[in-house]
């Protein structure tokens, strides 16, 4: 079933991309026989992206550990896998590793701690720490997880180390990855739909409902499911530190001081940003302390806010 999804959506981009040139042509008299050839050729690439359509319903619905949300996912997990890996080499290989060592060291360790709780026994984790001024960190399929100089100073201890990596690692438990993957692919799929509908308009009149449709998608599907992967991410950090044994009550405290480093910035609204604002995560992840400090204090081994980084 992956191996036929994974075609189809390959035959479907394909087809999209093709099909610029192809309407070119269909504005203009053909030859006899002509015509029908590039009728039939549409009539297959529309049934292609029906079947897309049907097959992601079937095999790509899922749901995201923790949360139990159902997902939109037809990307093989080998495929994410791979991808995580080839990229991963790729930072490294651009990248500088820190030299301060006391940060390094805490990195593994809460990385390391987190990573037994994780319930992920096929990735195989590493942990860097780059030596960068950016305010940033990410972890990639399969477990490969970056923190930027530039951020330990917000975290100021090993629990808001936690806050971030947690995370970080939460994004790819989720396959948030390849749920975003899924959601491109779709998205092409449809717009080709469209432009194949609108075949027998104006030009002046495909390239407006093209445009509406691509500003529709961005900013009425794209980005708030971005902003919600984050949130999911940010509740799925939350459980994980707890059960790492560190205190889940620093979340919202780090979201605090990250928010008012940006204080005065040029950032753009809530509602054109893949981000929830800061504000909005320190309030949401405040709401969700008594389950987390339940799972905390069950855990065998707390660390409170462990070693101080600053």
């Amino acid at each position: 079933m992956v191996v036929v999804v994974t075609r189809l959506v390959k035959e479907c981009v394909e087809m999209a991309d093709a099909w610029n040139k192809e309407s070119a042509c269909m504005q203009q008299v053909v030859p006899d026989g002509v015509g029908e050839e590039v009728r039939w050729n549409r009539r297959r690439w529309l049934s292609s992206a029906a079947g897309l359509s049907a097959l992601s319903l079937c095999c790509g619905c899922r749901s995201t550990p923790f949360t139990g949300r159902p997902q939109l996912r037809f990307i093989p997990k080998s495929m994410e896998m791979s991808l995580g890996e080839q990229s991963y080499a790729e930072v490294l290989a651009e990248s500088t590793v820190s030299q301060n060592t006391a940060w390094t060291d805490a990195v593994v360790r809460t990385g390391q701690r987190i990573s037994q709780v994780a319930n992920a026994p096929d990735f195989k984790w590493d942990f860097r720490l780059l030596a960068s001024p950016k305010q940033n960190a990410f972890c990639l399929p399969g477990g490969k997880v970056a923190i930027y100089e530039g951020i330990i100073p917000y975290c100021e201890n090993e629990a808001g180390l936690a806050v971030v990596m947690s995370h970080e690692i939460a994004h790819a438990l989720a396959h948030h990855g390849a749920e975003r993957m899924s959601q491109q692919a779709g998205v092409k799929g449809v717009g080709a739909v469209l432009g194949w509908a609108m075949s027998e308009t104006t030009p002046a009149t495909r390239e407006l409902s093209m445009k509406a449709f691509g500003t529709g998608v961005q900013y009425g599907v794209l980005l708030p499911y971005s902003r919600h992967h984050e949130s999911e991410a940010d509740a799925i950090g939350l459980q994980l530190m707890a059960k790492a044994g560190y205190d889940p009550s620093e979340a919202p405290l780090f979201w605090g001081r990250f928010g008012q480093a940006k204080s005065g910035t040029d950032t753009p609204p809530e509602w054109a940003s893949t981000h929830p604002s800061d504000d909005r995560r320190a309030s949401d992840l405040a709401a969700k302390l008594p389950d987390a400090l339940a799972l905390y204090q069950s855990t065998g081994s707390r660390y409170g806010k462990g070693e101080k980084l600053t």
